[in-house]
């Protein structure tokens, strides 16, 4: 989840690390990363998802997005059909196409560890206010600032929505959402992760101080890793790409990674490898050179 703005504007040919394990399964970010800026997949990207699975290298896609935001990618998926949605909380299987996802897997964040995080958060961040994703519904606080293209189900206090007698406790929660109008993004995230613990996990995916708070555990790598595990594919033949804050465990985790060009410089750090922007198809660049045995 993020808008069009880029954290950086490197542009540079792929670098690429040593050879290692023949990849058998392609993990990748989608907004920042897959996606150009105007949330388009473009051609050539296209093509070489599709080689990637005619050669035998599963994709799947990794995002911070809610299902309900996953038909810019639905009619790209093969095989399998499944993607990792909400930063590791969900795995939606899109055979079905747009508003026809199934759930999988679900990762939810506890109830009592939310209302903690929304707590200490109000404490430490004053200022601070919340929406609350869950598997079909997204609610916020009424001063949530319209960040997504999308109207809440309902509006209420985040202690109100998280409450055991809310009309939504049927669903399970997802992700927390913390937004703060005056704190500079990465100063937030590391006070939010002081301040809540290892209660939750604490993630930004956006240029703007807006955080995402899941349950403690979930994460991007943490979901891959179990989808990998039930495949027999081991970390060293996952090749991942990201470009946020909320990648990098998954860029550390997989056995090689690729940080976009465009990249937070948390990520630049993390990954083994780097590539061109998303506006310049990155992703697509490194496919196509490992499709071809230049990597």
């Amino acid at each position: 989840m993020r808008d069009n703005e880029r954290v950086t504007s490197a542009i540079r040919e792929p670098e690429t690390p040593a050879a290692t394990t023949p990849p058998r399964l392609i993990a990748t970010d989608l907004d920042g990363t897959l996606l150009r800026d105007d949330k388009s997949v473009s051609p050539r990207t296209v093509a070489a998802l599709a080689a990637a699975e005619e050669a035998g290298i599963e994709v799947f896609f990794v995002t911070g997005r809610p299902a309900r935001w996953m038909d810019v990618v639905s009619d790209h998926v093969h095989g399998h059909g499944l993607a990792i949605c909400g930063n590791g909380a969900a795995v939606v299987d899109l055979h079905g196409g747009p508003g026809a996802h199934r759930f999988v897997k679900v990762r939810e964040l506890p109830r009592n560890n939310a209302l903690d995080a929304v707590g200490l958060l109000r404490d430490a961040a004053p200022g601070t206010v919340y929406a609350v994703e869950q598997t079909y519904g997204f609610y916020q606080e009424p001063t949530y600032p319209k960040l997504h293209m999308e109207v809440p189900d309902d509006l209420a206090p985040a202690e109100d929505l998280l409450a055991a007698d809310s009309p939504a406790t049927a669903e399970p929660v997802l992700k927390i959402l913390a937004y703060h109008p005056e704190l500079e993004p990465d100063a937030f995230l590391t006070l939010a992760r002081l301040a809540i613990g290892d209660g939750a996990t604490v993630t930004r995916s956006s240029p703007s101080a807006l955080l995402e708070i899941s349950g403690p555990g979930v994460s991007k790598a943490s979901t891959l890793a179990l989808c990998c595990a039930e495949r027999g594919i081991s970390h060293e033949e996952v090749v991942a790409f990201g470009d946020m804050p909320n990648d990098v465990e998954m860029l550390t985790w997989a056995g090689r990674s690729y940080a976009m060009g465009n990249a937070h410089p948390d990520v630049l750090a993390a990954a083994s490898g780097r590539t061109v922007a998303n506006n310049d198809d990155g992703v697509a660049a490194v496919i196509e050179q490992l499709l071809n045995g230049r990597m």
